[in-house]
C-alpha cells in the first residue's frame, strides 16, 4: 500500500501585534521562520513545503530557503483573530485547483523553532501507525493546572474547572495530586485532509496526542520568549535546526 502523500504547511502573516514582524525576526542570525522551513525540508517526509503569507517581503524569504509560495493569502485571512480552517482550507483548494491534492497536511508554526525534522519524523511515524483518527496534534504536560485556575465574576470567583472531588478541592491540592493534563503547542498538527474538505475542521473529532520532548515545543512569541530562545542557543541548552538554501548548509 503506498504511502499517503502529505503537505507542509507554514503559517507566516505579517500582522503580529506581540512581536511586530516575528516570522521575520532574526534567531541566531537567520529569520525565524526559516528554522521551520529547513526542518520540513530536511525531515524527507513532505511533497511539498509551503509558507502561507499575506506579505511578498515574507514570501521573498520564504523562497530564500527553499519554501514555495504560489500564492499570497488574502488579507482577510490574516487578521489576529482570523481562524486556522480559513487559510487552510483557502490553501488546500487553491492547491487542488493548481493540480496538486495531498491525502494529508501538516501544520508546522514558525514560532517553534526547535522543532527538529526528526521532530517531524517521529510524529508522522506515529500518525501513520495509528488507524482510526482524524489528526494528531503536538502536546506537552500542562505546567499551569487548569484545576487551580479560577473564572472572575466581579468580587466573586469560582474554579474553572467543575469536576473536582468536594472533599478534596482540585485548588486546594498539590499538583502532584491532580490529574495528568496536557496543553498543545505550537510545534505541529498532522491531519487527514478530508476532515478540512468535507467537515471544515483542521482537526476532526478523533484526535491522538503527540508527546513533544525536551524544546521541541517551546513558542516564541513575546518578547520574553526571545530572551529565553536566545539564551538557551547562545548557552548550548537547546540546538535550533540546520539551515540550508537550495540543499546547500549555510552557517549560523
Amino acid at each position: 500500500m503506498a504511502q499517503p502523500s502529505v503537505v507542509a504547511l507554514i503559517p507566516a502573516r505579517s500582522g503580529s501585534k506581540r512581536v511586530p514582524h516575528k516570522n521575520i525576526r532574526a534567531l541566531a542570525g537567520h529569520p525565524l521562520l526559516a528554522y521551520t522551513i529547513c526542518a520540513a525540508r530536511d525531515s524527507g517526509i513532505f511533497q511539498a513545503v509551503i509558507v502561507s503569507t499575506d506579505s511578498d517581503e515574507y514570501a521573498a524569504l520564504a523562497q530564500q530557503y527553499g519554501a514555495q509560495v504560489p500564492f499570497l493569502r488574502p488579507p482577510e485571512l490574516a487578521g489576529d483573530v482570523s481562524p486556522d480552517i480559513e487559510w487552510v482550507e483557502f490553501t488546500l483548494k487553491r492547491l487542488k485547483e493548481q493540480g496538486q491534492h495531498f491525502d494529508c497536511f501538516s501544520i508546522l508554526r514558525p514560532t517553534s523553532p526547535f522543532r527538529q525534522p526528526e521532530t517531524i519524523q517521529r510524529a508522522w511515524r506515529e500518525f501513520l501507525s495509528e488507524r482510526g483518527v482524524d489528526s494528531l496534534r503536538a502536546v506537552e504536560k500542562a505546567k499551569q493546572h487548569p484545576g487551580k485556575m479560577w473564572v472572575v465574576r466581579g468580587k466573586r470567583m469560582m474554579p474553572l474547572l467543575p469536576l473536582s472531588p468536594t472533599e478534596q478541592p482540585w485548588h486546594s491540592s498539590q499538583y502532584q495530586a491532580l490529574p495528568e493534563v496536557y496543553v498543545q503547542n505550537a510545534s505541529l498538527e498532522i491531519a487527514w485532509t478530508r476532515v478540512v474538505l468535507e467537515e471544515r475542521t483542521i482537526a476532526g473529532n478523533t484526535v491522538m496526542p503527540f508527546f513533544t520532548d525536551g524544546y521541541e515545543g517551546l513558542d516564541v512569541n513575546q518578547e520574553q520568549d526571545w530572551w529565553y530562545a536566545e539564551t538557551l542557543v547562545q548557552r548550548g541548552l537547546a540546538v535550533l535546526p540546520k539551515i540550508t538554501r537550495h540543499g546547500e548548509r549555510v552557517d549560523s
